[in-house]
């Protein structure tokens, strides 16, 4: 499968640590873009999402912007994302 999960995170953001200790806990792949020590994927993550707000998580052509656990779960459920 060519989908798969990153999430733009921003060092030491609350909602950050929080959705990837949760994903960790729930058996989530995903790859954790660092958007402070790549100046270009914050720009990518700018243009895809239109904000500037972390974390942010794409899958393939979905997007999830600005978000905290409970939408996360609700995202991943809504899709049929699973571990």
């Amino acid at each position: 499968m060519s989908e798969s999960l990153r999430v733009y995170v921003k060092p030491g953001c609350p909602w950050c640590l929080e959705a990837e200790a949760w994903l960790k806990r729930e058996g989530y792949v995903y790859e954790a873009v660092d958007v402070y020590a790549d100046p270009s994927a914050y720009e990518e993550m700018q243009r895809l999402s239109g904000q500037s707000c972390a974390p942010t998580l794409t899958y393939g052509d979905l997007l999830l912007a600005d978000f905290g656990v409970p939408e996360l779960e609700a995202f991943l459920e809504e899709h049929g994302i699973a571990p």
